[in-house]
């Protein structure tokens, strides 16, 4: 599918602030593709119902596809094998009073 337009929710703008240049970048390379409908370039996670997680490295954005657009809700580093419960329930959460 092809989405029109990127939302960077609050939480997840001041994660990515504390990137690297070369992170940052990354990250905006797969959001402009995913922009693209160029999905199968970017590695992304099914967590539960509409959440996904962006990948990027040993960092991850929660975010969720709603109408046009594409929210991305919060980043995390990840650390373990799964991604934590309290990240899934808070996208899910943003997702429900979005929706």
């Amino acid at each position: 599918m092809v989405y029109s337009k990127l939302r960077f929710l609050e939480p997840a703008q001041r994660y990515l602030k504390h990137l690297s240049n070369a992170e940052q970048a990354q990250v905006d390379a797969d959001t402009n593709a995913m922009l693209k409908g160029e999905e199968s370039r970017v590695k992304t996670k099914q967590l539960r119902g509409p959440i996904r997680e962006l990948i990027v490295g040993n960092h991850r954005i929660t975010y969720f596809a709603l109408g046009e657009f594409l929210y991305f809700v919060r980043g995390f580093r990840k650390k373990s094998t799964k991604t934590p419960k309290s990240e899934i329930e808070y996208a899910e959460k943003i997702y429900t009073m979005l929706k």
